[in-house]
């Protein structure tokens, strides 16, 4: 027996701690980010009614699969916490931009959404990077049962987004219902302000991320 195979034989080897991503919850997250492409084509082709159905559909998914997480510990992960607010966020980013482009929502206010929600998105791929141990590999890092780090979105975040839902929802609703418009200038104050507002939180916040360690993923 050589001097090296001496010294490992009795060193136990490190295993990734994963998870299982295959939950009623995370099913209807990736149906929510399915949806998204036909919102936008839907908006975009005038069929505003259909629109507002199709979101209304996608606005009970987020709501079902944040119950069932939150009832059934069993159907909760910490892959969950990265899918659902990144489905928010493509779901919201695709209909402000669909919405910008049939003249709904201000330019303006759909960049300052759009780039701040890029930010967060780049810094949760910062976040899985430096929460991710050795080796660290293309496939280990985008492997969704490889848990690494649980998101804890502010308080001010998740008034943000239902804001920016409340928008979403007015400005489909007008058009589809023939419904009157003058509420949606102080939505876009509104929504500006707390869109600032959420991302500064995640500036200055505490405790908006928790790294995971192998000892703490069962």
């Amino acid at each position: 027996m050589s001097f090296k195979n001496f010294c490992t034989q009795n060193v136990p080897e490190k295993k990734d701690q994963t998870e299982n991503i295959l939950t009623v919850p995370n099913v209807l997250t990736v149906g929510r980010m399915v949806m998204c492409p036909f919102l936008g084509y839907l908006v975009i082709q005038n069929d505003y009614s259909m629109a507002f159905n199709l979101f209304v559909v996608a606005g009970i998914t987020d709501l079902l699969d944040g119950w069932i997480a939150r009832t059934f510990p069993s159907q909760a992960s910490l892959a969950g916490s990265f899918l659902d607010p990144l489905a928010d966020k493509l779901l919201l980013g695709t209909l402000f931009i669909s919405l910008t482009y049939s003249g709904l929502i201000p330019l303006p206010l759909t960049l300052l959404i759009v780039a701040r929600d890029a930010l967060l998105v780049a810094a949760g791929f910062y976040i899985r990077y430096i929460s991710l141990e050795q080796p660290r590999t293309l496939s280990r890092y985008f492997d969704p049962s490889l848990a690494t780090a649980q998101l804890a979105p502010t308080n001010i975040s998740k008034f943000n987004t239902a804001i920016q839902l409340l928008l979403v929802a007015s400005s489909l609703a007008v058009p589809a219902f023939n419904l009157d418009e003058s509420v949606l200038p102080f939505l876009w104050y509104v929504t500006g302000t707390t869109t600032v507002l959420s991302g500064l939180s995640y500036v200055f916040a505490k405790n908006t991320y928790r790294i995971i360690t192998r000892s703490r993923v069962k």
